[in-house]
């Protein structure tokens, strides 16, 4: 196999390995000069100069606290400055171990960010509404005119939620990026889990947006930090593909959350001390602190400390991504990086404005989709278990759409595109069909709205792709993160009740448009 060329001559400006060299540089060359001392010349040639010895853990994990510690890579203490040559064979059997361990945890995690915001829709059918006083009776100035409903609270506690999280990406993207990812998501998530609980608490509709704001504003940690997981963990050719398959979490949990929400709306509340929706509350947040307390043990922070890789697969696993420039992680903040990200790469801005059309979708889809259905003619149940279509096909389209994209190069533009045919068809499907009791006409296009799950996972990874250097990811994956709350923010206000007889005009004109 070719050697590598020298990093110095084959990796971008703003790649994490230059930061490397920098740390070399800053240190006199001292590292470079001690792997010198400490190697034969026989291992020299075996796996190239100026490589940090591996033979002792307990050297290494000393020298990865130091690098910590200093802000710097924590990759140079597993790799030297220049790259080297590494065997196949390991690369594969590297990867898989990172898929086995990785992919399931992302999945579960995700899932749960998705189905903890979907709960709103089914526990405003299960008494919620009532209950909080979510919705309230218009009366009618007109003679004749039946009273209307208004839906506004519920509406501004859907939105309440990602401006919560909008208030967190700062000081939490912070977090992520200065101190150790496992731990710092690990208790971000164990208190998600806790504040998801206390809604069950709640008593009125002010304490719902308090507590809507709180959660959105832990919970914005988790987006951008699974984005950050990814590109410090996958080669540029392997990210889109995982990235799809997490992400499928919210169509396969937009399923299973359905059926946990029919099992809980099944139950007498006569009979017990909460109501139904209470129950879907702390059910979702003891399983989010179970996650939480997974993540703060046995989550990786970088390759270069994974547990489940030996010393030897550590060394490929960052070795590998040095390669393609992706770099691993870096606690020191970087300005320039910074600056690039923003005003000089036009692709973050294009990204932000697709991120943000796809997630209106999101934002009226998730907070009133069951509440959407039920004006179709169906019962609370039905409208909840109705959900198992939108969740397929959106499960389908976005494993379809990552499986694509990682075999056909150059398809992933026009597999966005055409993603966004059947939202605009099933937009229009629901706005101009009629609403007659148990109506399959909307239902259908309510269905196919599905593919907006791919549209953003699509978004993200080619929004992700090729950005090198850990502060220009964190800062990509935040600018994206805007656009996602500012597109769920925007979509529960087009939902307005006093035009339900107008089958809600302004939420599908305007999703049609965006």
């Amino acid at each position: 196999m070719e050697k590598p060329a020298d990093v110095e001559a084959s990796t971008p400006v703003s790649a994490p390995v230059t930061e490397v060299q920098t740390y070399g540089e800053e240190h006199g060359g001292t590292h470079n000069a001690h792997t010198d001392r400490g190697q034969s010349e026989s291992q020299k040639h075996h796996h190239g100069a100026n490589r940090a010895p591996i033979s002792s853990a307990s050297l290494i994990k000393a020298e990865i606290r130091t690098a910590v510690e200093k802000g710097k890579d924590v990759a140079l203490t597993v790799v030297g400055e220049r790259a080297q040559e590494y065997d196949p064979q390991v690369e594969a059997r590297v990867l898989r171990k990172i898929d086995w361990f990785l992919m399931p945890t992302m999945i579960l995690g995700y899932g749960l960010v998705y189905y903890d915001k979907a709960i709103l829709g089914s526990a405003a059918l299960l008494g919620m509404s009532s209950a909080l006083e979510l919705t309230t009776t218009r009366a009618s100035t007109t003679p004749g005119q039946p009273d209307t409903t208004d839906s506004t609270r519920l509406s501004w506690a859907t939105s309440l939620f990602y401006f919560g999280m909008l208030a967190g990406l700062y000081p939490l993207t912070f977090l992520l990026q200065r101190f150790p990812l496992n731990h710092t998501l690990g208790m971000l998530i164990m208190v998600w889990g806790i504040t998801c609980m206390s809604t069950a608490a709640v008593t009125t509709h002010h304490g719902l947006y308090a507590q809507r704001f709180f959660l959105g504003f832990v919970e914005s940690a988790i987006p951008t930090g699974y984005m950050c997981i990814v590109s410090s963990f996958y080669a540029q050719r392997e990210q889109g593909l995982r990235q799809a398959i997490w992400f499928a979490s919210t169509g396969l949990f937009t399923i299973i959350g359905a059926a946990l929400n029919y099992a809980f709306g099944r139950i007498d509340d006569t009979a017990t001390p909460l109501q139904r929706w209470q129950y879907l509350y702390l059910a979702a947040g003891a399983a989010t602190v179970l996650f939480g307390a997974w993540c703060w043990a046995l989550v990786p922070d970088s390759p270069a400390t994974a547990w489940f890789l030996s010393p030897e697969e550590r060394r490929v696993a960052v070795e590998r991504l040095r390669r393609g420039a992706a770099g691993t992680r870096c606690t020191a903040i970087k300005p320039r990086q910074i600056t690039e990200a923003l005003l000089r790469d036009p692709k973050t801005l294009l990204v932000f404005v697709m991120m943000g059309a796809a997630y209106t979708v999101n934002g009226a889809v998730s907070g009133f989709g069951p509440l959407i259905v039920s004006t179709f003619g169906y019962t609370a149940l039905e409208a909840i278990l109705l959900q198992f279509p939108l969740g397929g096909v959106c499960l389908v389209a976005i494993l379809a759409c990552g499986w694509l994209s990682a075999r056909v190069p150059d398809v992933r533009l026009a597999l966005l595109a055409l993603n966004c045919l059947p939202v605009i068809a099933g937009c229009a499907m629901i706005w101009r069909s009629e609403w007659t009791h148990r109506a399959a006409t909307p239902v259908a296009g309510y269905s196919i709205i599905g593919t907006f799950g791919a549209v953003v996972s699509l978004v993200i990874t080619v929004g992700m792709a090729n950005v090198a250097g850990a502060t220009k990811k964190s800062t990509v994956a935040a600018a994206i993160f805007v656009a996602y709350c500012v597109g769920n923010i925007v979509g529960p206000q087009l939902v307005k009740s006093e035009t339900k007889d107008r089958h809600y005009p302004d939420l599908w004109l305007g999703l049609i448009i965006w």
